[in-house]
C-alpha cells in the first residue's frame, strides 16, 4: 500500500481525535520533525507570466494582464508591482498612467493559461509522491524527507531549487516552492518564499518550515498577520483580532473549545495544522461536479433576441463540452440573465429552468432545452450585459437512466456519443470553435472584449512564431498559371 493510503488513513484517526475532543489545548509548538512533507508550488505572476513565455520582448517590463472585457487588473509582473499598480483596479481608471509609465497591457488569454497549467502540473507530478492540484496555478504535493543523518539534515531547500530550475528550463515559468508539515503551514510557507527577508535581498522562492529551527519558525509564526493564514476570512479574522489574537502563533496557542465553540471542528482542524498535524489529507481525486456553468458578461448590451439566442447557444455549447469531458450528463438546465444596474434602466434579472426527460450530455438535446428558455426571458426594453447557462443534477455518464416514454436505442445513442467524440476531437486539435454549431452564429458583436489578446501560440498552429534562417532563407517565388 502506497504512502498516499497511509497519509489518508493518518490524516482521518487524527480529524476523529480532534472530533472526540481528544487533542490538548493551551500553548503548544509547532510540531516539525514529521518526516512527512506537504509542498505547495505556486506559479508566480501566473497569467503574467505565461505572456512572457510567448512573447519574450515583454521580459523586465512592467506588464498587466486584464479581466473579461479588458475590465479590472488581474496579473500585474514584478516590474508593475513595483511601480505601485493595485490589483483589481479597473483599466479605465488607470490607462492614462499606464501609457506614461510604458506598462504592457494584455487581454486575458484563457487557452494559453489553461494550457501553460495543464503543462506545469505535469512537471510537478515528476518531482512528488503524489499530487493534488488546487487552482489554476497552484498544486500541492506530498514528499517524505530524507533521514536527518544523511547530508542537509532532511532538508528540502536544495530540492525545491532544484524543481524550480526544472520548470524554469522547460517551461519559462517561475514558481515559489513552501513546505512544511501540513497543507496551511506549506500555505504560509509558500508566501514566506516570495516575501524579501527584512535585511534586503531578494526572495528566497523556496522556504522549508519544517527544517526551520524551532525559534526561527515561532518567528515565522509572530510575523505572520490571522488575516494571512488559509482559511481565515474577514469575520473569522475580526473575531480573533477581538480576543487579542493577531497572529498565526496566537491562533495556534488559542484554546481549542474556545475555538470550536466559534468555528467547529473547521476551525479546530485549522488549529491543528498550525500545530503541525496535518487534518487536510491531498484530494487526488477531485470530486464530481454537481453543477457547471458557462456565463459571459457582454462586451456591448444585447438588444436582440437574435443576439440573446447566440449567445445563450455558444454557452450552451461549451457548457456541453465540459459535460463530456469531466464524464457526466445533466438531467436540469437553468438560463439566466441580468441587465446592468448603471445604464440608466430599471435593473432586470431573470432565470428560468427546464428539467430534462432523459439527462443528456448531447449538446443538440441541450440546445433544443437552452434556446426557449431565452426566448421566455427576454424583454425587449431591457437591454442585457450577461448571461449564463447552468447544467444541474449532474450524474455519472456510465449511470443513465432511461425514461419509458423517451425511448433512446443504443444505437442512435452510440452514433450521437461518436459524432460528438470526433467533434470535440477536432476542436482539440485545431483550436476551440473550429467545428461549431450554427446556432452559435458567426459574427458575434456582443463577444467578450479583448482588444490587447496575445497568440496562443501554444495551442493554435497559426501563431506559432517562425524563425528565418538569415541569408539561407529565400523567400517562395509566386508564379502566375
Amino acid at each position: 500500500m502506497g504512502p498516499t493510503a497511509t497519509t489518508s488513513r493518518q490524516a482521518r484517526g487524527r480529524e476523529a481525535t480532534v472530533l472526540n475532543g481528544h487533542q490538548a489545548t493551551g500553548r503548544e509548538a509547532t510540531v516539525l520533525n514529521g518526516r512527512q512533507a506537504t509542498v505547495l508550488i505556486d506559479g508566480n505572476n501566473f497569467y503574467a507570466s505565461c505572456e512572457a513565455v510567448v512573447d519574450p520582448a515583454v521580459l523586465g517590463r512592467p506588464l498587466v494582464v486584464l479581466s473579461n472585457n479588458d475590465g479590472c487588473i488581474v496579473s500585474r509582473s514584478a516590474e508593475a508591482r513595483a511601480l505601485g499598480i493595485p490589483m483589481g483596479q479597473p483599466y479605465f481608471q488607470v490607462q492614462r498612467q499606464l501609457q506614461r509609465q510604458g506598462v504592457l497591457v494584455r487581454s486575458s488569454n484563457y487557452a494559453l493559461y489553461a494550457d501553460m497549467s495543464q503543462r506545469l502540473m505535469t512537471v510537478l507530478e515528476e518531482w512528488v509522491e503524489a499530487l493534488e492540484i488546487y487552482s489554476i496555478d497552484e498544486a500541492f504535493g506530498l514528499l517524505h524527507r530524507p533521514a536527518p543523518a544523511s547530508d542537509g539534515g532532511g532538508d528540502l531547500t536544495a530540492w525545491g531549487h532544484a524543481l524550480r530550475r526544472d520548470v524554469r528550463r522547460r517551461l519559462g515559468l517561475p514558481v515559489a516552492v513552501g513546505i512544511a508539515p501540513t497543507k496551511v503551514l506549506a500555505k504560509l510557507a509558500n508566501k514566506w518564499a516570495k516575501t524579501a527577508p527584512p535585511g534586503g535581498g531578494g526572495r528566497p522562492e523556496v522556504f522549508d518550515l519544517g527544517a526551520c529551527p524551532p525559534a526561527q519558525a515561532e518567528a515565522v509564526l509572530a510575523a505572520t498577520a490571522i488575516e494571512d493564514v488559509w482559511g481565515i476570512g474577514r469575520k473569522l479574522a475580526r473575531w480573533c483580532r477581538l480576543r487579542g489574537c493577531a497572529d498565526a502563533r496566537a491562533l495556534r496557542d488559542l484554546p481549542t473549545g474556545e475555538l470550536r465553540h466559534r468555528c467547529g471542528v473547521v476551525g479546530v482542524r485549522l488549529q491543528q495544522e498550525l500545530r503541525g498535524h496535518a487534518c487536510l489529507p491531498l484530494e487526488l481525486v477531485p470530486p464530481a461536479k454537481r453543477e457547471t456553468c458557462v456565463s459571459r458578461s457582454f462586451s456591448q448590451p444585447v438588444t436582440s433576441l437574435a443576439q440573446l439566442k447566440e449567445a445563450v447557444a455558444t454557452y450552451t455549447s461549451r457548457a456541453a463540452e465540459k459535460l463530456r469531458r469531466q464524464g457526466q450528463r445533466a438531467g436540469a438546465l437553468t438560463v439566466f440573465v441580468r441587465s446592468s444596474p448603471f445604464n440608466g434602466t430599471s435593473f432586470y434579472a431573470n432565470a428560468a429552468t427546464v428539467r430534462l426527460s432523459l439527462a443528456s450530455q448531447d449538446t443538440a438535446v441541450l440546445l433544443a432545452a437552452a434556446l426557449p428558455l431565452a426566448e421566455a426571458l427576454f424583454r425587449p426594453h431591457k437591454p442585457l450585459q450577461k448571461a449564463g447557462v447552468v447544467l444541474q443534477q449532474l450524474e455519472e455518464e456510465a449511470l443513465l437512466q432511461h425514461h419509458l416514454l423517451v425511448p433512446l436505442p443504443p444505437e442512435q445513442q452510440q452514433r450521437r456519443s461518436a459524432l460528438l467524440a470526433a467533434v470535440d476531437g477536432l476542436n482539440r486539435r485545431y483550436g476551440s470553435g473550429t467545428v461549431q454549431w450554427a446556432a452559435c452564429g458567426l459574427a458575434r458583436p456582443w463577444a467578450m472584449r479583448r482588444s490587447q489578446l496575445s497568440r496562443a501560440a501554444t495551442t493554435r498552429l497559426a501563431d506559432i512564431p517562425v524563425a528565418w534562417a538569415g541569408e539561407q532563407h529565400v523567400q517562395p517565388q509566386t508564379t502566375a498559371t
